[in-house]
């Protein structure tokens, strides 16, 4: 196909021979199988902030580092190079954590090159070679949910470990990539987690605790449809005591079992926890019915 005027100049670096197709538009950009010499790999184009509907992007952003104090200034003002600032750190955000996470052994897509908003890098398969599916597509046995659920809270205690939490982790940004045996031996499926502009420092913003425990209980409630013991688990208090303590690593066994201490309960907390749920069940609700 046409290559897109945004994947242009990648074309004309030479950073890409052609497109092949439009692989996925979604609230953050626009995805594509592109052509590297013998490689098949995908360019993420990331939208403008007036086409983006990710929401709360401040509770996002807070505290995140920029390259000098102008511009830090400007994007506390709001001026119009503040908020090119901005874009261009919400952007370079992925390209950060995906670098970051990939060094600390996180199963996350390899990154290749960030040119003029575009992110180049690998393309996610199955078995057949293709684009590998979401989770929201796939059905699980209760053996496979439990292992899946498993691996997954393992690769948020890596993350976490490398001073990163997802903030927006579930069923719909997560892939199950087919890693092929040696020498023709039966390959297996791994999970691969994707889409991280908006992953914050878990120890620079005020947010992460809340943004882990939303993730966390995200893996719960999917994998808990295919085995329902998961339901009752508490995995994402326990991993953040633990890492609060600075207790966590990631050989640190866990149990999925968290005794709370009796105390005051703070009402705005509880609070916010309901609007949230509400937003994220409504965000689930539109999700799936754009999917459908």
């Amino acid at each position: 196909m046409k290559a897109p005027p945004r994947l242009q100049s990648l074309v004309e670096e030479g950073l890409i021979d052609s497109v092949v197709r439009q692989l996925m538009s979604g609230k953050e950009a626009m995805v594509f199988v592109v052509r590297c010499g013998d490689d098949t790999r995908c360019a993420k184009i990331y939208k403008e902030a007036t086409h983006r509907s990710f929401r709360q992007a401040v509770d996002y952003t807070e505290n995140r580092k920029v390259k000098n104090s102008r511009s830090a200034r400007a994007m506390a003002k709001g001026s119009r190079f503040g908020r090119q600032e901005q874009e261009a750190a919400w952007q370079s955000a992925e390209v950060d954590a995906l670098y970051r996470l990939a060094a600390a052994g996180v199963r996350v897509p390899q990154p290749y090159n960030f040119h003029d908003g575009v992110l180049l890098m690998e393309l996610v398969t199955d078995a057949q070679g293709d684009a590998a599916p979401r989770l929201n597509d796939v059905a699980f046995t209760p053996e496979q949910a439990r292992a899946h659920h498993a691996t997954l809270v393992a690769e948020v205690v890596r993350m976490l470990c490398a001073g990163v939490v997802h903030g927006d982790l579930s069923e719909f940004n997560i892939l199950l990539a087919h890693l092929h045996g040696e020498d023709g031996a039966d390959g297996v499926d791994v999970p691969v987690i994707i889409d991280l502009p908006q992953a914050v420092d878990a120890a620079g913003n005020n947010h992460a605790q809340r943004m882990l425990m939303r993730d966390v209980a995200n893996l719960r409630d999917f994998f808990g449809q295919f085995a329902p013991e998961l339901r009752t688990t508490e995995f994402g208090p326990e991993i953040w005591s633990l890492y609060q303590a600075g207790r966590l690593s990631n050989e640190t066994p866990l149990t999925g079992q968290f005794e709370r201490a009796h105390a005051d309960v703070d009402m705005q907390a509880v609070l916010r926890e309901i609007d949230d749920a509400r937003a994220e069940d409504a965000a689930r609700r539109l999700r799936m019915a754009t999917a459908a």
